[in-house]
């Protein structure tokens, strides 16, 4: 079995990808509610702070804050993906190692992580995340997409109301 050498860096900021084994799925808009819940739960056990969140039908974008100290977003998305699976009904096709070895055949195995490296690697990314519905064309307004941190960010300021990917003057970073 490969060896998946990750970086983790101690109160760092990373962006994630996570999938659905099934990419023609909605199952995570579908039962976002649950998909809250759970991220809900996982925070208040294994604290950390979400800097921005899309979710898709079939995937999710986030940037992740961990506390100083902690590294561990391994037991985090294991945390959230089990919880998430367990509560939803057994509909999916397993393959016979998924069977033997109890899994549930929502997710994909792996995700994609990236550590953030400065600033302008952590706007990039925050823009990525709140781009993702247009990219995919399931709105023509970011500000349509129902399942995204992007209407906290601009109540923040970081991003005016009808932002749509132009970029920001220097200032504004």
């Amino acid at each position: 079995m490969s060896r998946y050498r990750r970086a983790q860096v101690p109160g760092a900021t990373y962006f994630f990808t996570v999938n659905l084994r099934n990419r023609r799925s909605d199952i995570l808009v579908r039962h976002i509610d649950l998909l809250r819940e759970t991220v809900r739960a996982t925070r208040e056990r294994h604290p950390f702070h979400i800097d921005a969140w899309v979710v898709l039908p079939d995937h999710m974008h986030c940037v992740w804050t961990l506390p100083e100290g902690d590294a561990d977003f391994a037991l985090r998305w294991k945390v959230i993906k089990f919880a998430f699976a367990r509560r939803l009904p057994k509909t999916e096709v397993l393959t016979a190692t998924q069977r033997c070895r109890g899994e549930r055949g929502i997710w994909q195995r792996r995700y994609w992580e990236h550590l953030i490296r400065d600033e302008r690697d952590y706007r990039h990314h925050l823009d990525y995340v709140h781009l993702n519905p247009l990219k995919h064309g399931w709105v023509t307004r970011i500000a349509d997409w129902p399942f995204s941190s992007f209407h906290r960010a601009v109540k923040a300021g970081l991003y005016p109301t009808g932002w749509c990917g132009e970029q920001l003057p220097v200032s504004e970073r």
